[in-house]
């Protein structure tokens, strides 16, 4: 049973940084494909960032490129999230999803953590 569990989250002021982490179980995240998406309220889920099992990693949206770093720790089997410069419209439900083994749809979602950035 695979299991993506998020922590990290909470209240920062904008221009602080945070640290999420996504801790797995059941896959081994150096054959997936991590990534992390957010969900604002009143808006739809998109995607963040995210490395493939080979090391590449893809910001997919502009405002994170520059601030949001993800990066994965293959002995502890858990993957980072470390944002920086945090703004008022970072504020959502961050989650944690992982591919299956060299696979291309995420089919494992964590349960999700609130990030706020105070103005």
């Amino acid at each position: 049973q695979v299991q993506l569990v998020e922590s990290g989250g909470g209240l920062v002021q904008a221009g602080g940084s945070l640290r999420l982490s996504c801790a797995a179980s059941g896959l081994t995240i150096s054959r997936s494909t991590m990534g992390w998406f957010r969900q604002a309220p009143g808006k739809e889920r998109e995607g963040v960032i995210e490395v493939t099992w080979s090391g590449a990693t893809t910001a997919y949206i502009d405002s994170a490129k520059g601030r949001f770093t993800i990066s994965r720790d293959n002995a502890k089997n858990t993957v980072y999230l470390q944002m920086n410069s945090l703004k008022p419209d970072d504020t959502a439900v961050y989650y944690c999803a992982a591919t299956s083994s060299f696979g291309i749809s995420y089919d494992y979602w964590g349960q999700g953590t609130q990030v706020t950035v105070s103005s």
